[in-house]
């Protein structure tokens, strides 16, 4: 069901002589992931941004956009926080969105990223930007460990870029010598969190139907899952991160709805370990196999439902999603084995067909969950990966029930 979030506005933007005006949405709404949002700045005015890039010019160009009429824009935004509460990612969509709307990417990219600069400045992270000539890389303030972007330590605080993907992931920046812009706002202080606790509520219509297949003991299984497009470009410049931020998120609704009642009509009557089994030969082979460097000429992992909604995917992404799966099914202990070249996933089972890993005094077998050259079982291991070392990524242990 679309919500309509009553936040202030009716976006209509003044600008000044000669200024370009970009587009707007019709009546001042803007859709968000299945919110509207009614904006009001009608007396906001385009702040061009002046050269060099530089702390001082910057420093300016921050109190002309104080100065122009934004402030109902930081008001509608701070109110959207209180109402919805989103996690971190999905707030700074928002402000991508509306910093587009202002100053549209295409047209003007510094101004662009400055205005989502102030507006993160505004909603009180801890933000900062670091300048070579008119390349512009903004960095937040992160607590997690981030692999696939450029970072930097202040004050042993660790900032990861932002913006990094709009330069094509080009290393070659990272030779350059940026200059720091040190602008401190009051208040400004907060770090920014990549872990996503749910997905948006997706309006119905923006859904489609996939269809899924594989085998399990000579048996066909099909299945039509609901599949919403938005959750590719929503995370398409999701970084590289902890495992424990991909493995931990559910479905959005309209996936769960159309997915899980399935498997548990499939898996009725079926013991746990056979039920684990037939979760392992969904994630195998409902799915091609292909390295990232092949689908996206990087390193890239996939959330759960991203899986679902490609066609191809490596081992990480397939354990994501055999993880996700098994953790809403039935809820077992379960550990993310992590070898140099390879992911898998062990679950807490009564017994399996190989050795059993033993971690912190509790029993768990491996569940491959990519396709391997041979049909492994519950317990048994690619020979590839016997006797390699390997690191336990991310344990999970559900949380004990709560009393009635």
């Amino acid at each position: 069901m679309q919500t309509a979030i009553l936040v202030i506005f009716s976006l209509h933007l003044c600008f000044s002589a000669g200024a370009k005006q970009p587009l707007l949405p019709p009546a001042g709404r803007l859709v968000f992931y299945g919110d509207t949002l009614f904006l009001g700045a009608p007396n906001l005015v385009h702040v061009p941004v002046s050269r060099p890039l530089n702390e001082r010019s910057l420093l300016r160009y921050y109190e002309q956009i104080g100065a122009s009429g934004i402030e109902p824009v930081v008001n509608a935004l701070r109110r959207y926080r209180e109402v919805r509460n989103p996690d971190d990612w999905m707030y700074y969509q928002l402000v991508r969105k509306i910093a587009g709307v202002i100053s549209p990417k295409s047209e003007d990219y510094i101004s662009y990223t400055l205005y989502k600069w102030y507006l993160l400045l505004q909603s009180g992270y801890d933000v900062a930007l670091s300048t070579y000539g008119d390349t512009v890389l903004f960095y937040v303030h992160c607590e997690e460990n981030i692999f696939d972007i450029p970072y930097f330590t202040s004050d042993n605080r660790q900032y990861v870029c932002l913006n990094f993907h709009d330069y094509g992931f080009n290393q070659e920046l990272c030779q350059l010598r940026f200059d720091r812009i040190n602008i401190k706002v009051t208040g400004a202080t907060a770090p920014f969190s990549y872990r996503l606790t749910a997905l948006p509520e997706f309006p119905e219509e923006t859904y489609r139907e996939k269809e899924l297949q594989f085998e399990f003991r000579n048996v066909t299984y099909r299945f039509k899952v609901k599949i919403n497009e938005e959750i590719r470009d929503l995370f398409t410049n999701y970084p590289v991160a902890d495992y424990q931020l991909y493995f931990d998120l559910p479905f959005s609704r309209g996936t769960y709805e159309s997915l899980i009642p399935q498997f548990r009509r499939y898996l009725k009557g079926m013991s746990t370990r056979k039920g684990v089994e037939y979760l392992m030969r969904f994630t195998r082979y409902a799915f091609l196999y292909q390295s990232d460097q092949l689908s996206f000429g990087r390193e890239k992992r996939l959330l759960p439902e991203q899986t679902l909604a490609f066609d191809q995917s490596d081992c990480e992404d397939r354990a994501a999603l055999f993880f996700c799966l098994v953790k809403e099914i039935y809820n077992l202990p379960m550990i993310v084995l992590a070898y140099p070249d390879h992911v898998t996933v062990a679950v807490s089972l009564e017994k399996g067909a190989g050795k059993p890993i033993f971690y912190k005094g509790q029993k768990y077998y491996v569940c491959e969950p990519t396709p391997q050259a041979i049909d492994l079982r519950p317990g048994e291991i690619a020979a590839s990966l016997e006797g390699q070392a390997y690191e336990i990524a991310f344990a999970y242990t559900p949380s004990a029930p709560k009393l009635k």
